[in-house]
């Protein structure tokens, strides 16, 4: 038997004892330093377990989720706390959404479409949030605005040709036109793959589907076909090999129509080397921070279908889905009001809309901010690092996805960060960078598409398959560090709601030092060669557990 060592800062049970006095009793738990025995889970997970597996508890259940429920279940019951302001700031978000209707913040002090600022904050009826993208949903990479932007003063020219003073812009310049050929050409090739597996897949799924009389069959469905044909033996071998990356080879087709219409929208838009999306939408010019109120108040954005809307959807879900409310699914937190902030677009976001996204939050009562985006260009971080600084001098969390590439991102700069390119200090000690964590702990405990790094990734969290909720009522299983960043702000929602005595810096850190450790090697970047100890590739070495944060944050709130 596989046996995963653990260090466990608190843990096997919680017991809530009276205490002296008008305050709440004291959270006590029962250490455990040293879990040497515990079994890897065997059995796949059950459909009820795969959507809430992020909520499970490592000890009670060998998946290595956060421990929510049995937080809930033993420390919060009979507990009152106080609503705390979380913003999120995405694509959109369905503020109609029937599990987040209850949780979307609401402006007071703004009357609804009186076209008027009542608030005198600058923005014009922003009753639940604010959108800097106006009808803005497409846009291009950074990399493309760089190259676009620099090509009529560098195209044809050597670094021999160009000035000492433009020495380092032309070095930027070149660097953007070459990842812009790597990227363009990859998507090309991609979206051309996947569309010739497809047309193999696609009819010898009908011919195996037809042969069976069911659409979801299994590997021993196929094995019980008697006297295959030469055809009906490629067709076999065909759709055995694709049950190899999903449940189902309808789910299969379907992640690959959804890879072809991924790659033919970064082709159509992300790339776009004549459409200037930011002009032709919005009238604002991103190098200007002098201008700040644009955009507009419809924080679902222009979709009536709402699909640009989905991934700031599904994060806010996570974070906040009304609890126990019989539809549905439960997000992380109660007492929490998600405030919208649309700043990014099916593309880069531009650092002067992250910049004012995060003041906006943070100006209008957010205590904690999620960022489930990022990019590795950029032209003005110091907007953006300053922005964060705000933040950090407000007392308000900021919770960091930490990218999709499966890289160390100590060896490659990423925006945003609370890192200058300059300086690896820290400018911020309220940000915290979020890496995705599987399902199966073990080696395979990091997500593959991950990134991960000592000192630039500071805790991982659930991150894959994660089920919440998706526009117009319905609910998706999405995966990413954009799904483990928002687990962790409903932990640190937690902790401000029930503690909050406790500043952003003291949450920031008892995030860090209450998770979960662990010494297994794990598999990085889905590259079976490449591995470090779990503990190595973070700050905290830690995955997220919401059950010891809030005994921890008990102990501290007591001091």
């Amino acid at each position: 038997m596989k046996i995963l060592k653990l260090s466990v800062l608190a843990s096997a049970s919680a017991l809530i004892l009276s205490s002296c006095g008008g305050g709440l009793p004291a959270i006590v738990s029962t250490p455990i330093e040293n879990i040497d025995t515990l079994p890897l889970k065997a059995a796949p997970l059950t459909e009820a377990q795969t959507k809430s597996w992020s909520a499970t508890d490592l000890l009670q259940d060998t998946i290595p989720g956060m421990s929510v429920d049995r937080a809930y279940a033993e420390i919060l019951q009979g507990r009152k706390g106080e609503t705390v302001i979380v913003g999120v700031i995405d694509s959109g978000v369905d503020i109609e959404h029937e599990d987040l209707k209850e949780v979307i913040w609401v402006n007071k002090d703004e009357i609804p479409g009186n076209g008027k600022d009542d608030d005198n904050n600058g923005y014009v009826d922003d009753v639940h949030g604010w959108n800097f993208l106006g009808d803005i949903v497409a846009e291009n990479m950074e990399y493309v605005r760089i190259m676009k932007k620099l090509a009529p003063k560098y195209e044809g020219k050597t670094e021999a040709s160009v000035s000492a003073a433009n020495r380092e812009e032309f070095k930027l310049y070149q660097k953007a036109k070459a990842e812009f050929e790597k990227e363009y050409g990859e998507a090309q090739g991609n979206k051309a793959r996947y569309e010739q597996i497809l047309s193999q897949l696609e009819p010898a799924h009908t011919a195996i589907s037809k042969k069976l009389g069911k659409e979801n069959y299994t590997a021993e469905d196929l094995s019980s076909i008697q006297n295959p044909s030469a055809t009906e033996q490629q067709q076999i071998a065909m759709v055995s090999q694709m049950l190899n990356y999903g449940d189902s080879v309808p789910e299969v087709i379907d992640q690959l129509k959804g890879g072809v219409e991924y790659f033919e929208g970064r082709l159509t838009s992300h790339f776009d080397m004549e459409t200037n999306f930011r002009e032709k939408n919005l009238g604002d010019d991103p190098d200007d921070f002098s201008t700040k109120f644009y955009g507009n108040g419809d924080v679902d954005g222009p979709d009536p279908k709402k699909e640009d809307a989905k991934h700031g959807t599904h994060v806010s879900g996570i974070i906040a889905a009304k609890r126990d409310n019989g539809i549905g699914m439960n997000g992380v937190a109660n007492n929490v009001e998600i405030m919208v902030v649309r700043a990014v677009p099916d593309g880069d976001e531009y650092d002067k809309d992250i910049a004012l996204a995060i003041r906006y939050a943070v100006d209008n009562g957010a205590k904690v901010l999620n960022t489930s985006f990022g990019k590795y260009y950029s032209t003005h971080p110091e907007w953006v690092w300053d922005a964060i600084k705000y933040a950090a001098d407000n007392d308000v969390l900021i919770v960091n996805a930490a990218g999709n590439e499966g890289i160390n991102l100590d060896e490659v700069q990423v925006y945003p960060n609370d890192q200058t390119v300059d300086n690896p200090t820290e400018i911020s000690d309220t940000f915290i960078t979020i890496g995705a964590l599987n399902y199966k702990y073990g080696s395979e405990m990091v997500a593959t598409f991950s990134n991960y790094g000592k000192s630039s990734v500071d805790l991982f969290a659930p991150g894959v398959k994660i089920w919440a909720t998706t526009p117009l009522n319905t609910y998706e299983y999405l995966q990413g560090t954009s799904m483990a960043s928002p687990e962790v702000a409903g932990v640190a929602a937690m902790i401000r709601s029930y503690f909050p005595s406790l500043s952003a810096k003291q949450v920031k850190q008892i995030l860090m030092d209450s998770g979960l450790s662990s010494n297994a090697n794990v598999i990085l970047g889905g590259d079976p060669s490449n591995q470090d100890k779990f503990s190595n590739i973070s700050t905290s070495g830690k995955m997220a557990n919401l059950y010891n944060a809030l005994i921890m944050a008990d102990k501290m709130a007591r001091k």
